[in-house]
């Protein structure tokens, strides 16, 4: 089984239970897939990053749980 994480975003145009529906909803594609979710990220963020959509502190926090795992 591949192991994944999933990240989600809560903004001025998504709240955070919509969020959720998008993260359960990508869990359950994912274990469609033949993975399991080892972890649920979300960011609160006004502006997305261009190039990550999430800011540079969860980056780090995400690749910090990834390296331990």
């Amino acid at each position: 089984m591949e192991k994944t994480v999933i990240v989600g975003l809560v903004n001025r145009n998504q709240n955070q239970k919509k969020s959720q529906e998008y993260l359960d909803e990508l869990e359950f594609l994912s274990i469609t897939a033949g993975g399991v979710v080892e972890k649920r990220f979300t960011q609160r963020i006004e502006t997305p990053n261009p190039s990550t959509l999430i800011g540079k502190g969860k980056m780090d926090e995400i690749g910090t749980y990834v390296k331990a795992k």
